[in-house]
């Protein structure tokens, strides 16, 4: 059969999609609606006829049919058959695009940042060394189930369906402060712990309450572009903090330091215990604060204790994360602070969305509580390990040239300096091309590295697809 069908209205499936036929139809029929190519009160093909038409089941039709009618887009009269529903009229044309200058409205253009691009369709590709994403094969998604289902139970049902405005669930608290942070060696109370939508909200909250106009945020060059973004949009000056074989390298006159201590972002350097010690007394002696954006977690393989667990006098706040682990689309995260911070944090919080969405915070709760994270977790690490020694024992056969840092901490990614003269994008087409995805390392560089640099993700790729990947990898760069 074929791979796409066509009716006589325009309509068409793909086999090759996986959306099911039946949504294909609604979907397509939706948009022929408001497009205008079907006009009210006009009638439908009989079910009998467009399926035959489609080369699809006359119930597929049907069903169709009969959730368009209760959505309202169609019309059935009995005896007679299926109309477009008069009240489903086309969305109004807007007026011209030029009406308006939005750039000269806008306060901020956030588009124009030189974003961190995530394939969409990375899964499409053989080999994808994509940082972030997760491997399905490695999710007990029957165990998730399972706590979606008690999720589902009426007392917990009961409690999260609630409007809480500004609590979170106290089940997950009490499992991230006494199954998560003991493993960081932080303690904390529930009082300092405010839930969050991944730790890239921890980041955003932070920068609306201790930054803006005049004051002077330490952010780590190479560094995580968004962090950047942020703390730039409260008109806050940057401070360029370099990294070097021990971690990001203090300067004076800071009020706050944005730092990735236990995996710097993108090297995945670790910070070495006299520069922790450094960071931390010169906060106190100069009086200013520490963002801890521990990303990794416990997936690092090179795993110290967090930058928090080290601070005495209350000047690190710690965001935490939880989407390396479960999936990114869960978009859970979690910020520890004293008390008083967290307390103005969750009231920030209220003013975007109230709380994160309780049903995920109380199944993320049941599932910790029933010991599938730390399970996950430690299946991850070993994972992840697996691929990244993989990469550095090929490194210098298929990647002749290619440099890693010194010394090079493993974890989820690898970060690459590119041969003279070779160009990432160049680099990235011809990869593509074989099968193999990867990212641009630019965003983290800026100007300067432009070009040099490349992020292999080991999150996502299939063990057994990391040597062949490289080695088709190799072969693109050499070709270069």
């Amino acid at each position: 059969m074929a791979e796409q069908a066509k009716s006589t209205l325009g309509l068409t499936l793909d086999r090759s999609s996986p959306d099911p036929l039946q949504r294909q139809l609604r979907q397509g029929i939706i948009t022929a609606i408001e497009q205008g190519r079907l006009r009210p009160a006009q009638k439908m093909p009989g079910s009998r006829s467009l399926a035959q038409s489609l080369g699809v089941a006359r119930n597929t039709v049907t069903l169709a049919y009969d959730e368009l009618v209760a959505r309202g887009y169609l019309e059935a009269q009995p005896k007679r058959g299926v109309y477009v529903a008069v009240r489903a009229q086309p969305m109004p044309e807007t007026a011209a695009e030029g009406a308006i200058h939005w750039a000269s409205r806008l306060r901020a253009r956030p588009s124009a940042f030189e974003q961190i691009r995530k394939m969409t369709n990375w899964a499409d590709y053989p080999y994808p060394f994509i940082y972030g994403q997760v491997d399905p094969t490695l999710f007990p998604i029957q165990a998730w189930r399972a706590c979606s289902r008690d999720m589902m139970g009426r007392s917990a049902l009961d409690w999260w369906s609630a409007d809480r405005a500004v609590e979170d669930d106290p089940m997950l608290i009490e499992q991230i402060r006494t199954r998560i942070l003991p493993a960081r060696g932080i303690f904390a109370r529930p009082e300092e712990i405010l839930i969050t939508l991944g730790a890239q909200e921890g980041l955003y909250l932070a920068a609306r309450l201790l930054a803006g106009e005049g004051a002077r945020v330490g952010l780590e060059r190479p560094g995580y572009p968004d962090a950047r973004f942020i703390f730039g949009l409260t008109g806050a000056e940057p401070v360029d903090l370099g990294v070097d074989a021990e971690g990001a390298t203090p300067v004076s006159g800071l009020d706050l330091a944005v730092l990735t201590p236990a995996s710097h972002c993108p090297t995945m350097t670790v910070m070495s215990p006299a520069r922790r010690a450094d960071w931390l007394d010169r906060a106190s002696d100069e009086d200013f604060l520490i963002l801890e954006d521990d990303y990794e977690g416990e997936l690092a393989l090179a795993r110290g204790p967090a930058l928090k667990s080290q601070d005495r006098a209350g000047r690190v706040i710690y965001l935490g994360t939880m989407s390396k682990i479960l999936a990114p689309g869960v978009r859970l995260g979690f910020m520890v602070a004293p008390e008083g911070f967290v307390h103005e944090a969750r009231w920030m919080r209220r003013l975007l969305h109230r709380s994160a969405p309780l049903n995920n915070q109380r199944t993320a709760a049941i599932f910790l509580a029933e010991g599938h994270y730390l399970a996950l977790m430690r299946r991850l690490r070993e994972a992840h390990a697996e691929r990244w020694y993989q990469v550095i024992d090929r490194l210098p056969q298929d990647l002749a040239g290619f440099r890693a840092p010194d010394p090079c901490h493993g974890g989820s990614s690898l970060w690459l300096k590119l041969p003279e003269g070779m160009d990432n994008a160049a680099l990235l087409q011809g990869a593509l091309a074989r099968g193999v995805a990867f990212e641009l390392g630019d965003p983290f560089t800026g100007a300067e590295g432009a070009g040099r640099y490349i992020r292999l993700g080991l999150s996502c790729i299939r063990t057994e697809a990391v040597r062949p990947g490289l080695t088709l990898l190799g072969q693109v760069a050499e070709a270069l």
